[in-house]
Protein backbone atom coordinates (compact mmCIF):
# COMPACT_ATOMS: atom_id res chain seq x y z
CA UNK A 1 0.00 0.00 0.00
CA UNK A 2 1.29 3.58 -0.83
CA UNK A 3 0.02 6.59 1.44
CA UNK A 4 -0.89 9.88 -0.71
CA UNK A 5 1.41 12.77 -0.97
CA UNK A 6 -0.55 15.95 0.43
CA UNK A 7 -0.17 19.92 0.84
CA UNK A 8 -1.60 20.58 4.13
CA UNK A 9 -2.80 24.08 5.29
CA UNK A 10 0.46 25.29 6.11
CA UNK A 11 1.80 24.22 2.96
CA UNK A 12 4.14 21.19 4.07
CA UNK A 13 3.64 17.63 2.68
CA UNK A 14 1.79 15.52 4.40
CA UNK A 15 0.59 11.37 3.89
CA UNK A 16 -2.21 10.65 4.57
CA UNK A 17 -2.98 7.03 4.61
CA UNK A 18 -3.96 4.81 1.61
CA UNK A 19 -6.80 2.79 3.60
CA UNK A 20 -8.08 6.17 5.17
CA UNK A 21 -8.58 7.33 1.04
CA UNK A 22 -10.22 4.15 -0.04
CA UNK A 23 -12.87 4.72 3.02
CA UNK A 24 -12.94 8.24 1.86
CA UNK A 25 -14.19 7.04 -1.67
CA UNK A 26 -16.34 4.75 -0.18
CA UNK A 27 -18.50 7.44 1.73
CA UNK A 28 -18.82 9.71 -1.40
CA UNK A 29 -21.97 9.55 -3.78
CA UNK A 30 -19.88 11.27 -6.03
CA UNK A 31 -16.79 10.29 -8.41
CA UNK A 32 -13.23 10.36 -6.65
CA UNK A 33 -10.55 11.36 -8.93
CA UNK A 34 -6.79 10.96 -8.48
CA UNK A 35 -3.38 11.69 -10.50
CA UNK A 36 -3.29 9.31 -13.24
CA UNK A 37 -7.23 8.81 -13.71
CA UNK A 38 -8.03 9.42 -16.80
CA UNK A 39 -10.25 12.42 -15.98
CA UNK A 40 -7.88 13.92 -13.73
CA UNK A 41 -6.41 16.16 -16.32
CA UNK A 42 -9.66 17.46 -17.75
CA UNK A 43 -11.69 17.96 -13.67
CA UNK A 44 -8.13 20.23 -12.68
CA UNK A 45 -8.80 22.32 -15.44
CA UNK A 46 -10.19 26.06 -14.61
CA UNK A 47 -11.44 29.34 -17.07
CA UNK A 48 -8.07 30.43 -17.19
CA UNK A 49 -5.59 28.64 -18.47
CA UNK A 50 -2.95 30.49 -17.17
CA UNK A 51 -3.34 28.05 -13.81
CA UNK A 52 -2.31 24.72 -14.07
CA UNK A 53 -2.50 23.18 -10.95
CA UNK A 54 -2.53 19.53 -9.65
CA UNK A 55 -4.28 18.76 -6.61
CA UNK A 56 -4.24 15.32 -4.57
CA UNK A 57 -7.76 14.52 -4.62
CA UNK A 58 -11.11 15.72 -6.58
CA UNK A 59 -13.85 14.67 -4.93
CA UNK A 60 -17.10 15.53 -7.56
CA UNK A 61 -19.52 15.59 -4.67
CA UNK A 62 -23.30 14.26 -5.55
CA UNK A 63 -25.13 16.46 -2.84
CA UNK A 64 -24.35 17.87 0.72
CA UNK A 65 -23.67 14.78 2.26
CA UNK A 66 -20.41 14.40 0.13
CA UNK A 67 -19.29 17.58 1.32
CA UNK A 68 -19.64 17.17 5.02
CA UNK A 69 -17.45 14.07 4.15
CA UNK A 70 -15.04 16.05 2.66
CA UNK A 71 -14.83 18.79 5.20
CA UNK A 72 -14.37 16.26 7.61
CA UNK A 73 -11.15 14.20 6.08
CA UNK A 74 -10.20 17.61 5.30
CA UNK A 75 -9.89 18.86 8.78
CA UNK A 76 -8.80 15.16 10.38
CA UNK A 77 -6.01 15.42 8.35
CA UNK A 78 -4.70 19.51 7.89
CA UNK A 79 -5.61 19.44 4.18
CA UNK A 80 -5.49 22.46 1.54
CA UNK A 81 -8.63 22.57 0.50
CA UNK A 82 -10.27 24.60 -2.52
CA UNK A 83 -14.14 24.37 -3.35
CA UNK A 84 -14.67 24.61 -7.54
CA UNK A 85 -17.99 25.74 -8.23
CA UNK A 86 -18.47 27.49 -11.88
CA UNK A 87 -14.13 27.17 -11.92
CA UNK A 88 -14.45 31.19 -13.28
CA UNK A 89 -12.03 33.08 -11.40
CA UNK A 90 -9.12 34.74 -12.87
CA UNK A 91 -7.15 33.91 -9.83
CA UNK A 92 -8.17 30.46 -10.06
CA UNK A 93 -8.61 29.59 -6.49
CA UNK A 94 -11.11 26.83 -7.61
CA UNK A 95 -8.19 24.42 -7.66
CA UNK A 96 -5.10 24.16 -5.45
CA UNK A 97 -2.14 22.30 -5.49
CA UNK A 98 -1.56 19.06 -3.28
CA UNK A 99 -5.06 19.08 -1.41
CA UNK A 100 -8.33 18.60 -2.04
CA UNK A 101 -10.79 19.95 -4.23
CA UNK A 102 -13.95 20.26 -3.18
CA UNK A 103 -16.05 20.10 -6.30
CA UNK A 104 -19.45 21.11 -6.46
CA UNK A 105 -20.35 20.83 -10.21
CA UNK A 106 -22.34 17.68 -9.93
CA UNK A 107 -24.96 19.99 -8.06
CA UNK A 108 -26.75 21.64 -10.56
CA UNK A 109 -30.53 21.35 -8.34
CA UNK A 110 -32.69 24.72 -9.20
CA UNK A 111 -36.21 25.01 -7.98
CA UNK A 112 -37.97 27.83 -8.90
CA UNK A 113 -41.02 29.51 -6.68
CA UNK A 114 -42.93 31.43 -9.24
CA UNK A 115 -45.41 32.81 -6.76
CA UNK A 116 -42.83 33.74 -4.07
CA UNK A 117 -40.51 35.20 -6.72
CA UNK A 118 -37.90 32.92 -4.64
CA UNK A 119 -35.38 30.58 -6.78
CA UNK A 120 -32.90 27.98 -4.60
CA UNK A 121 -30.01 26.69 -6.56
CA UNK A 122 -27.27 24.15 -5.49
CA UNK A 123 -23.74 25.37 -5.31
CA UNK A 124 -22.61 23.71 -8.81
CA UNK A 125 -25.00 25.74 -10.96
CA UNK A 126 -24.28 28.29 -13.32
CA UNK A 127 -25.31 31.73 -13.90
CA UNK A 128 -26.33 30.67 -17.80
CA UNK A 129 -28.40 27.86 -16.19
CA UNK A 130 -29.54 29.50 -13.48
CA UNK A 131 -31.65 32.27 -15.80
CA UNK A 132 -32.53 29.24 -18.32
CA UNK A 133 -34.65 27.85 -15.67
CA UNK A 134 -36.02 31.32 -13.91
CA UNK A 135 -36.62 33.00 -17.55
CA UNK A 136 -39.17 30.13 -18.04
CA UNK A 137 -41.51 31.88 -15.84
CA UNK A 138 -40.43 35.68 -16.58
CA UNK A 139 -38.24 35.88 -13.64
CA UNK A 140 -34.39 37.47 -12.65
CA UNK A 141 -32.05 38.49 -10.25
CA UNK A 142 -28.75 40.16 -10.56
CA UNK A 143 -26.21 37.91 -11.69
CA UNK A 144 -22.81 37.70 -13.60
CA UNK A 145 -21.75 39.28 -16.92
CA UNK A 146 -20.78 35.78 -18.16
CA UNK A 147 -23.03 32.96 -18.47
CA UNK A 148 -20.53 30.27 -17.56
CA UNK A 149 -19.74 32.34 -13.85
CA UNK A 150 -20.85 29.72 -10.84
CA UNK A 151 -22.93 31.27 -8.93
CA UNK A 152 -21.55 30.71 -5.50
CA UNK A 153 -18.17 32.22 -6.65
CA UNK A 154 -19.58 35.44 -7.37
CA UNK A 155 -22.34 35.72 -4.55
CA UNK A 156 -19.98 35.01 -2.13
CA UNK A 157 -17.54 37.70 -3.54
CA UNK A 158 -20.63 40.44 -3.67
CA UNK A 159 -21.12 40.08 -7.32
CA UNK A 160 -21.83 42.23 -9.72
CA UNK A 161 -24.18 41.92 -13.03
CA UNK A 162 -26.09 43.45 -15.63
CA UNK A 163 -29.31 44.07 -13.74
CA UNK A 164 -27.15 45.85 -10.77
CA UNK A 165 -28.17 49.72 -11.61
CA UNK A 166 -31.80 48.41 -10.89
CA UNK A 167 -31.74 45.85 -8.24
CA UNK A 168 -28.23 45.75 -6.50
CA UNK A 169 -25.23 43.34 -6.20
CA UNK A 170 -26.48 39.96 -6.28
CA UNK A 171 -25.55 39.30 -2.50
CA UNK A 172 -28.08 42.19 -2.07
CA UNK A 173 -30.44 39.71 -3.48
CA UNK A 174 -29.28 36.16 -1.14
CA UNK A 175 -32.17 35.45 0.95
CA UNK A 176 -30.88 32.71 2.55
CA UNK A 177 -27.59 29.87 2.28
CA UNK A 178 -26.81 25.96 3.22
CA UNK A 179 -23.65 26.12 4.62
CA UNK A 180 -21.39 23.67 5.57
CA UNK A 181 -18.70 24.84 8.20
CA UNK A 182 -15.42 23.60 8.91
CA UNK A 183 -16.45 21.20 12.03
CA UNK A 184 -18.87 19.43 8.92
CA UNK A 185 -22.17 21.24 10.14
CA UNK A 186 -24.69 22.01 7.93
CA UNK A 187 -25.89 25.72 9.45
CA UNK A 188 -28.77 27.78 7.83
CA UNK A 189 -27.66 31.50 6.91
CA UNK A 190 -30.64 34.09 6.88
CA UNK A 191 -31.57 37.25 8.35
CA UNK A 192 -33.36 35.42 10.84
CA UNK A 193 -31.08 32.67 11.28
CA UNK A 194 -27.74 32.48 12.25
CA UNK A 195 -27.71 36.44 11.11
CA UNK A 196 -23.50 36.92 11.84
CA UNK A 197 -23.13 33.81 9.67
CA UNK A 198 -25.12 35.73 6.76
CA UNK A 199 -23.69 38.72 7.33
CA UNK A 200 -20.02 37.16 6.74
CA UNK A 201 -20.84 35.25 3.59
CA UNK A 202 -22.07 38.62 1.54
CA UNK A 203 -18.92 39.59 0.30
CA UNK A 204 -17.05 38.74 3.50
CA UNK A 205 -14.95 36.72 1.44
CA UNK A 206 -13.68 32.53 1.73
CA UNK A 207 -13.61 30.49 4.80
CA UNK A 208 -17.29 31.05 6.27
CA UNK A 209 -17.47 27.36 4.56
CA UNK A 210 -18.87 25.97 1.58
CA UNK A 211 -22.19 27.19 0.14
CA UNK A 212 -24.07 24.13 -0.95
CA UNK A 213 -27.64 25.94 -1.31
CA UNK A 214 -28.21 29.80 -2.45
CA UNK A 215 -32.19 31.44 -2.28
CA UNK A 216 -32.04 34.68 -4.19
CA UNK A 217 -35.12 37.30 -4.64
CA UNK A 218 -35.99 37.18 -8.08
CA UNK A 219 -37.91 40.13 -10.14
CA UNK A 220 -40.04 40.40 -13.76
CA UNK A 221 -37.79 40.88 -16.15
CA UNK A 222 -38.67 40.05 -20.02
CA UNK A 223 -36.94 40.03 -22.97
CA UNK A 224 -34.12 42.98 -23.02
CA UNK A 225 -32.11 44.87 -26.00
CA UNK A 226 -28.69 44.15 -25.64
CA UNK A 227 -25.61 44.80 -28.17
CA UNK A 228 -22.34 46.47 -29.01
CA UNK A 229 -21.48 49.49 -30.60
CA UNK A 230 -17.74 49.60 -31.70
CA UNK A 231 -15.43 52.47 -32.94
CA UNK A 232 -11.92 52.32 -33.76
CA UNK A 233 -9.80 53.26 -31.84
CA UNK A 234 -8.63 57.02 -33.31
CA UNK A 235 -12.22 57.77 -32.41
CA UNK A 236 -11.43 56.92 -28.45
CA UNK A 237 -11.28 60.31 -26.82
CA UNK A 238 -14.64 61.94 -28.60
CA UNK A 239 -16.60 58.18 -27.93
CA UNK A 240 -15.87 58.12 -23.92
CA UNK A 241 -16.08 61.75 -23.73
CA UNK A 242 -19.69 61.34 -25.22
CA UNK A 243 -20.18 58.02 -22.98
CA UNK A 244 -19.08 59.91 -19.91
CA UNK A 245 -21.75 62.42 -20.32
CA UNK A 246 -24.52 60.06 -21.55
CA UNK A 247 -24.31 57.44 -18.75
CA UNK A 248 -24.53 60.56 -16.11
CA UNK A 249 -28.31 60.27 -16.44
CA UNK A 250 -28.93 56.99 -17.47
CA UNK A 251 -32.17 54.95 -15.83
CA UNK A 252 -31.56 52.56 -13.27
CA UNK A 253 -33.06 50.28 -16.15
CA UNK A 254 -30.16 50.72 -18.64
CA UNK A 255 -27.01 49.08 -17.15
CA UNK A 256 -23.62 50.57 -19.46
CA UNK A 257 -20.33 49.79 -19.79
CA UNK A 258 -17.13 50.82 -21.53
CA UNK A 259 -13.52 49.44 -22.49
CA UNK A 260 -10.55 49.62 -24.41
CA UNK A 261 -10.23 46.33 -26.52
CA UNK A 262 -7.69 44.54 -28.80
CA UNK A 263 -7.92 42.51 -30.89
CA UNK A 264 -5.58 40.72 -33.74
CA UNK A 265 -6.79 43.03 -36.36
CA UNK A 266 -7.87 45.83 -35.46
CA UNK A 267 -7.79 47.99 -32.09
CA UNK A 268 -10.87 50.00 -30.82
CA UNK A 269 -12.88 51.22 -28.22
CA UNK A 270 -16.43 50.23 -27.61
CA UNK A 271 -19.38 51.53 -25.90
CA UNK A 272 -21.98 48.45 -24.72
CA UNK A 273 -25.56 49.15 -23.71
CA UNK A 274 -27.35 45.93 -22.01
CA UNK A 275 -29.39 45.01 -20.01
CA UNK A 276 -29.19 41.64 -18.98
CA UNK A 277 -28.68 38.03 -20.46
CA UNK A 278 -24.97 37.71 -21.91
CA UNK A 279 -26.11 34.67 -23.66
CA UNK A 280 -27.32 37.41 -26.22
CA UNK A 281 -23.74 38.05 -26.72
CA UNK A 282 -22.77 34.99 -27.46
CA UNK A 283 -25.40 34.62 -30.24
CA UNK A 284 -24.57 37.79 -31.62
CA UNK A 285 -21.10 36.07 -32.10
CA UNK A 286 -18.94 38.04 -29.58
CA UNK A 287 -16.65 36.05 -27.90
CA UNK A 288 -15.46 37.01 -24.81
CA UNK A 289 -11.61 36.16 -24.03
Amino acid sequence: MVDLQVTTLDGRDGLVDEAKIAEFKAALRGPLIQPGDESYDEQRQVWNANVDKRPALIARCAGVADVITCVNLARENNLLVSVRGGAHSFAGTAVCDGGLVIDLSLMKGIRVNAKERTVRAEGGVKWGEFDHETQAFGLATTGGTVADTGIGGLTLGGGHGWLGSKYGLVSDNLISADIVTADGQLLAASETENPDLFWGIRAGGGNFGVATTLQFKLYPVGPVLAGLALYSFDQAREVLRFYRDFSKNLPDELNTASALLTSRAFSFSCLVGKAHHVESFAEMGIVAA
